[in-house]
């Protein structure tokens, strides 16, 4: 094959599956586990958009968007998470990532999609395209004998054993918490939503769910969740893996995790997805007597898709505001412009400007606007990494608008 020819860039077809589950273990391993053949009437599957490049029809790269809804400032923002992002061992460094994943940026914006994530395997690479690090999704071992100093709850918060019946509380719940975050899914949308039987079950995904509750029968209330996984095995390597730790109180969350503790003599660890930096940001911990704990990381990057879009759908504190800025970075192009922001009452409202110099103002590389609006950095510390530039009157005002909210993941996807 001639390494000249032009590429394609396009959306996948049924035929394209062999070579793209090829390429996904050529950059991923090859799972001991391999996901099962899929069946063309359910592919792909649900919110899920499947991209190749291709060179004399042979698919040489490929990647997959995955749209949902995620919290940032108290909406629910279109999202296009991008997965599964690989290219081919003799085809790397040949110019096929670039365009491949603008053309899957395009769709995604012309679908309505106003931010774009990604976990990556690289950042330097995603950093060109105008992503910029938010936060990370943590796997936190934790010695399952640490959980046992943890002290019983001070009111009648007590755990049982979560029901069918149960799962619309625990949404409930993960509803309150996720939306006062930035960057966790709103699992409104397939395949993230919250079925009562993946929860709870004889084909259920997890061993168990329990649950944190005050008070009796009809005035029960449920204040936290933990879904976790027993695995096999009963000696102290064993780990308790748990997917979801979400409590809305202290009791409920010392609660949850002396649940964890009572497995201490038939496993030695307790695993739980995470996220925002363990040891300062995940208030589930707070309640912990100790630090004994390994996280692993994985960087969550971020890029806003649409300027007006994004920060249009916010509910911010009430502050009354009028900030001109400009996004300038070549990088990406289709980003680029020059806005007024007015905030009253928690709404936002950007409209575009005729800016001729919009250096003058508050101006953002893609990097510096993603991180500043996620809340993950101030303008400060933005500046200090180039992101941020222009004038500083009105940087407080900017993070007073943004900040605040701590950035969360809890889906790896």
């Amino acid at each position: 094959m001639s390494s000249d020819a032009r590429p394609e860039f396009r959306r996948s077809t049924f035929a394209d599956v062999p070579a793209a589950r090829r390429l996904g273990a050529e950059a991923f391993g090859v799972s001991p586990h391999p996901s099962p053949e899929p069946d063309p009437d359910s592919w792909p599957s649900a919110n899920t958009r499947p991209w190749v490049a291709t060179r004399e029809g042979e698919v040489v790269a490929g990647l997959g968007v995955r749209s949902f809804t995620s919290w940032f400032h108290g909406a629910r923002v279109p999202t296009a998470g991008f997965a599964g992002v690989t290219v081919a061992a003799e085809h790397r460094g040949s110019g096929l990532l670039r365009p491949l994943m603008e053309a899957a940026l395009a769709e995604a914006r012309d679908l309505g999609d106003v931010v774009s994530t990604l976990y990556p395997s690289s950042a330097g690479i995603y950093r060109g395209l105008g992503y910029e690090t938010v936060g990370a999704f943590e796997d936190v071992r934790i010695p399952t004998a640490a959980l046992a100093a943890v002290p019983p709850p001070a009111g009648d918060v007590r755990a049982r054993r979560a029901t069918a019946a149960d799962v619309p509380a625990a949404r409930r719940v993960y509803e309150a918490w996720a939306s006062a975050q930035n960057g966790p899914l709103s699992r409104g949308e397939a395949p993230f939503t919250m079925e009562p039987d993946e929860m709870v079950g004889p084909d259920a995904d997890y061993t168990g769910v329990s649950l944190a509750v005050r008070g009796a029968g009809a005035d029960e209330e449920v204040l936290g969740f933990a879904s976790w996984s027993r695995g096999p095995g009963y000696d102290r390597t064993n780990t308790i893996d748990v997917d979801d730790l979400v409590a809305l109180t202290p009791d409920a969350a010392r609660v949850l995790w002396r649940v964890l503790a009572s497995f201490a003599s038939v496993a030695g660890w307790v695993q739980v997805c995470t996220s925002g930096g363990w040891s300062g940001v995940d208030v589930s911990r707070l309640v912990l007597p100790d630090h004994a704990a390994t996280p692993q990381p994985r960087p969550y990057m971020l890029r806003l898709l649409d300027v007006p879009g994004a920060l249009g759908a916010a509910r911010v504190a009430p502050v009354a505001a009028r900030v001109p800025f400009a996004v300038v970075d070549r990088r990406t192009p289709g980003l680029e412009g020059a806005w007024t922001l007015e905030a009253t009452d928690g709404a936002v409202r950007v409209t575009p400007d005729d800016a001729t110099a919009p250096g003058d103002r508050l101006t953002f590389t893609s990097a510096g606007l993603a991180v500043t609006w996620a809340g993950a950095q101030s303008t400060t510390n933005a500046r200090l990494a180039g992101g941020v530039s222009g004038p500083a009157e009105h940087d407080a005002v900017w993070d007073a608008l943004w900040g605040g909210r701590q950035v969360h993941v809890r889906d790896y996807f």
